[in-house]
């Protein structure tokens, strides 16, 4: 992985927004997981901690009215892209004020208003969904572009290359997003892949791509931009291979043994977006500790009011089992 972090021209707004944006989810993914030890997240819990800027950077190179569709470890996204944190920890811990109305949990929430067409449990399985969401989006004509993401697991999964070969055939607007945290579920990437960078599979089927640090939120904003500018163009799918790390395990029931703690703590001092962005914020005097501090002290409330509205929300009554399974078509 790159070393070498982006000092591109960003406004002090641009980078606040970044900070608090991946602030939010940082935080909001360590109430999460606190809330998953007191037994009131059940299933399965994958947390984005230390993925932060893959997304923030995307959003912000999205528009209004694309779409984004990713995996199970989605909560990140769902921030990102708008989505009240209240709604989010609602559905978590399974209450009624979700935003699956509790039945989704963590893997299998949606926002039609948000243009987030869900997370997946089933490994790759989003990413032909995806080409759907834009196949349609490029039959109506509208301009818009999807943001397919699946991890370095995924991308040796079948269904994504058969996916690969239909949107370039049909020339559709979708950013493949690989986010290479590395590991998959608890491989080491050179253990289980046979070429060292992924997007390049792509060259097969004429998809053109890159790599990028995906620790850092301003080459990811650039990468995105131009991903974005290929796609509504008209010339079809783009792949972004996005180098990046999660500091916890796969999911909360995993050890992650594979790796030692001296890897993650490196990777924690020397690479971690947030830490990258607060640096930018200090040495440009955009912004002093203390402001800093503040920003931290509203987000953890914000977190906190979160895990407060899914505790006082109820349990779904036992009659919305059977509501949402079919859809009524006039």
């Amino acid at each position: 992985m790159a070393k070498k972090k982006s000092t591109a021209n960003v406004s002090k707004d641009e980078l606040l927004s970044f900070y608090k944006e991946m602030l939010l989810i940082r935080r909001f993914e360590e109430k999460a997981g606190q809330l998953y030890g007191m037994g009131l997240i059940g299933g399965f819990c994958h947390l984005y901690i230390g993925q932060e800027a893959v997304v923030v950077g995307l959003e912000a190179a999205a528009e209004e009215g694309d779409k984004r569709v990713t995996s199970y470890r989605d909560h990140g996204h769902m921030l990102a892209c708008g989505m009240e944190p209240n709604g989010v920890m609602a559905e978590l811990t399974g209450r009624e004020g979700g935003y699956s109305k509790g039945k989704g949990g963590s893997m299998h929430m949606f926002s039609k208003e948000k243009h987030f067409y869900g997370g997946h449990g089933i490994v790759g399985a989003q990413v032909p969904i995806g080409a759907g969401l834009a196949f349609a989006d490029k039959y109506l004509g509208n301009g818009r572009v999807t943001f397919a993401y699946f991890g370095d697991g995924a991308a040796n999964q079948g269904q994504v290359y058969e996916t690969f070969n239909m949107a370039a055939l049909w020339d559709l607007p979708v950013v493949f997003v690989i986010e290479n945290n590395q590991y998959a579920m608890g491989t080491a990437q050179q253990r289980s892949t046979s070429s060292p960078e992924i997007y390049e599979r792509g060259k097969a089927f004429g998809i053109p791509g890159e790599a990028v640090d995906g620790m850092d939120v301003l080459a990811v904003k650039a990468a995105g931009e131009k991903a974005v500018g290929h796609c509504r163009s008209g010339k079809g799918p783009y792949i972004l291979e996005v180098k990046t790390y999660r500091y916890r395990g796969h999911s909360m029931s995993d050890p992650a043994k594979y790796r030692t703690r001296e890897e993650v703590q490196k990777m924690r001092d020397e690479k971690d977006p947030i830490d990258h962005v607060r640096d930018m914020l200090i040495t440009g005097k955009h912004a002093s500790e203390d402001e800093l501090k503040a920003i931290d002290k509203d987000i953890k409330k914000i977190v906190n009011e979160s895990a407060e509205f899914a505790k006082e929300s109820p349990e779904p009554a036992v009659e919305e089992l059977w509501t949402d399974i079919y859809a009524e078509v006039v």
